[in-house]
């Protein structure tokens, strides 16, 4: 996995489909909104299920230690069902095997998009980094707080790696333990956390390898390393603006400082930073609340 999983299109799915704060479903095209009516007794719950389209520009590293950047703008559609099993409002699909109020248990299937070898001078004449799909269980704990005074977790998402574009070969397996607050205030939402991106050797091999056959005299034959891929801190700002519409941005700063295999070639720089940001919009959403 690269940059990319963790901005396109999961920025789209963690932040533009994710509301500021609990909300009715979307008004239906064409009825006008309600009169004045009493102040709610507190939030309403998200809906069972929602589908709309978002949009997000933005730029990042083409991988971890990679010193140029590729600037990406989407347009996707996107659907989300929050049952008591099937779950996909947290940047994937997943199925909930086990939730108690501290500890969610989940298997989860994501994806990350491909990078063209031919426009990073570092890997020019390497094979691409393909379109990877990942699928494994993640625990998540849910340390404190509320959505007042903010909530602690932690997310241990383990996965296996695999190369859509190379006929589901697999790419390795990954491990990203990430440490993450989050902050709901009426129609703005906030969240900062740092984590780990650790890599099995084949992981490794895939962004930082470098076979003979692909060496050159400022290329070096490099065979990699299972470890530490990169340190990672993101900070993300939501806010709906209204029933139907949310805007959203996120910041990040990747490091491969103490990296398993900061010596390889394709390491150009211990530092990158990326950024986003976009807009959502809801088609339409049931009226059955969501499945807590």
């Amino acid at each position: 996995m690269h940059a990319a999983r963790h901005l396109w299109p999961g920025l789209v799915l963690a932040f533009a489909i994710a509301p500021a704060g609990a909300q009715a479903p979307a008004t239906p095209p064409g009825t006008a909104p309600p009169a004045a009516a009493a102040p709610a007794a507190g939030p309403r719950p998200l809906p069972l299920w929602e589908v709309g389209v978002a949009g997000v520009v933005g730029s990042q590293p083409a991988y971890p230690g990679a010193d140029q950047q590729t600037g990406r703008a989407l347009v996707l559609p996107y659907a989300i069902y929050r049952g008591q099993l099937l779950r996909t409002d947290r940047g994937g699909l997943g199925l909930r095997a086990v939730r108690t109020p501290r500890f969610e248990l989940e298997l989860g299937v994501g994806g990350s998009l491909g990078s063209s070898s031919s426009r990073i001078d570092a890997r020019r004449g390497m094979p691409d980094l393909g379109t990877l799909i990942e699928a494994g269980p993640s625990l998540r704990w849910n340390i404190a707080g509320s959505d007042s005074e903010g909530r602690w977790r932690l997310d241990l998402p383990l996965r296996a790696v695999f190369d859509l574009s190379d006929g589901l070969a697999r790419r390795g397996l990954a491990f990203e333990p990430f440490l993450r607050h989050e902050r709901r205030s009426g129609d703005w939402r906030w969240s900062a956390g740092a984590g780990a991106f650790i890599g099995d050797r084949r992981l490794g091999s895939t962004l930082y390898g470098v076979a003979p056959i692909d060496a050159t005299a400022t290329r070096p034959a490099y065979e990699a390393r299972a470890g530490l891929v990169a340190w990672r801190f993101s900070s993300s700002l939501g806010r709906r603006i209204t029933p139907d519409l949310s805007a959203f941005a996120t910041l990040r700063l990747d490091s491969v400082a103490g990296a398993a295999n900061r010596a390889s070639p394709l390491v150009r720089q211990t530092t990158g930073w990326s950024a986003g940001i976009g807009l959502a919009y809801t088609l339409k959403a049931s009226n059955e609340p969501a499945v807590d």
